[in-house]
């Protein structure tokens, strides 16, 4: 997969080094001198170049582009280049991110962003999973399909505890899609057990966010207010 990442800061580099280590072909892209400096990640191509400008979208190559990631820190530079990504060069995904909680509301379609990542919501699920047995987390949003990925940790007293995958049935729209267990992830089959304390990720809508929640933690929680 190729990937151009526009912004070349502590966060675009770390994104290209772990989609380097993977297998991925990535071009970081930048305004700054300071921060294109090919040598902080040697594997990635660099381009110093203004990402809000087609010509410098061009020079990037984003006709080629499988991906392109957002990353700047500046929320109206992430939006144009989304933007101009999907409008312009038709860039299957992109994914953006949010640097002020206040502007994720506009990061959807109607701005090219397949999928807005918001630094402060993901800090606040790591906490709230970390004090919280039984309470659904939203780790992100699909914003242009309008699905979600939460996180649920089992507890103990759930009716659902021991029960076979294949045995349970979710709310409409809803897909358990791994399990981790001790640290140790399992993709689901219909013949694993969901066990106390057990992880469990889901794809889902946020229309029947607390139906789940309710149905494998009941009594845990209010709905969420905004949801």
């Amino acid at each position: 997969m190729r990937v151009v990442i526009a912004g070349a800061g502590s966060v675009g580099r770390s994104i290209a080094r772990e989609l380097i280590h993977n297998g991925h072909q990535v071009l970081l892209m930048d305004r700054e001198r300071k921060d294109v400096q090919a040598s902080r990640v040697p594997e990635a191509n660099w381009l110093l170049a203004d990402a809000c400008e087609i010509a410098a979208l061009h020079e990037a190559g984003l006709a080629d582009c499988d991906t392109v990631v957002a990353a700047t820190g500046d929320d109206k530079v992430n939006l144009v280049v989304s933007l101009l990504a999907k409008t312009e060069f038709g860039v299957p995904r992109t994914v953006a991110r949010v640097n002020n909680p206040k502007n994720e509301w506009m990061f959807d379609e109607a701005w090219g962003v397949d999928v807005a990542v918001s630094t402060p919501r993901l800090m606040t699920a790591l906490v709230e999973e970390a004090v919280s047995v039984g309470d659904l987390v939203r780790i992100f949003q699909f914003q242009q399909g309008r699905a979600t990925m939460v996180e649920l940790t089992l507890p103990a007293e759930s009716p659902y505890a021991g029960k076979r995958v294949g045995d349970v049935t979710f709310p409409g729209e809803t897909v358990l899609v791994g399990i981790i267990r001790e640290d140790h992830p399992i993709a689901p089959s219909r013949d694993d057990s969901l066990e106390p304390h057990d992880e469990l990720l889901f794809i889902t809508t946020p229309e029947v966010e607390d139906a789940l929640e309710a149905m494998l933690s009941p009594g845990r929680r209010m709905p969420r207010d905004g949801d």
